[in-house]
């Protein structure tokens, strides 16, 4: 049977005099690929803050790695669990090395300064970068890449420590048509790479969904719309209401595609 690796129930996320997520219920499994989806503002960053313990509960219960929020030290949990984001990008030191950055993720820190690392832990680092396609990078200030290897070298850190949950927050946001799609095809790798840690993606479009994700959640305006196997959630009906918009929405293979309804 798999074990629970994320578990909310009733997550309300309050800033100020508004809501950016009510009565959230959402149980992740480990044998599990998740895709959140839903338009701007929905809440999608605020919920995956919460899976990845950098934002606590207004109100309800946040369970991670059986680890409850607010009764356990975040900084034990951070480093089992991998985190790609704008946000996190943006705390980069301007000269900080790609090898570097990829390093510090053993210790769930940005920025490299007095820590001891083994040669295991290169040798790592550079497998990970190689695997993405930037071993090439090593040595490159990360303020000095494209957008699509800015991308691909957070998903290397983010695997770094081996986590139990991986987190994407919109990994493919800001890149051309050839960038999404190499992108893509790379974090497919490891949704059907089943020793992979169970994975969330956040994105705004189904588009940019890679195949082995197994299930799916839809938020609108903090509040979950719909959420189960990606089957069942990805339907015109569901996506239209999501978005506020007709749509028609197509499978191809193990991609998905979505217009709007003339």
């Amino acid at each position: 049977m798999s074990d629970e690796v994320v578990r909310l129930r009733g997550v309300g996320i309050r800033r100020g005099g508004s809501m950016l997520l009510r009565g959230v219920d959402w149980t992740v499994h480990d044998d599990e690929r998740w895709v959140v989806i839903g338009p701007n503002g929905a809440g999608k960053t605020t919920l995956l803050q919460v899976a990845a313990t950098q934002l606590f509960p207004s109100e309800g219960t946040a369970e991670i790695l059986s680890e409850r929020l607010g009764s356990t030290d975040v900084f034990d949990l951070r480093p089992r669990i991998g985190l790609a984001s704008a946000a996190l990008a943006d705390k980069v030191p301007p000269g900080e090395k790609v090898i570097d950055l990829v390093l510090t993720a053993s210790y769930a820190i940005v920025g490299r300064w007095k820590e001891d690392y083994e040669s295991a832990d290169v040798t790592r680092a550079v497998e990970l970068l190689d695997a993405l396609g930037c071993a090439h990078l090593i040595r490159r200030r990360f303020s000095t890449l494209s957008e699509g290897e800015r991308k691909r070298v957070q998903i290397a850190r983010s695997l770094m420590p081996d986590p139990e949950l991986l987190l994407l927050d919109e990994p493919a946001a800001g890149l051309d048509l050839g960038g999404r799609e190499d992108l893509v095809r790379r974090i497919a790798v490891l949704a059907t790479d089943s020793k992979a840690p169970t994975m969330v993606m956040v994105t705004h479009h189904v588009e940019e969904v890679p195949e082995g994700m197994t299930h799916a959640m839809l938020l609108r305006r903090g509040s979950v719309l719909a959420a189960g196997p990606l089957e069942d959630v990805f339907t015109e009906g569901n996506l239209s209401r999501c978005f506020g918009v007709p749509l028609l929405v197509e499978r191809h293979h193990s991609r998905w595609t979505a217009r709007a309804a003339l």
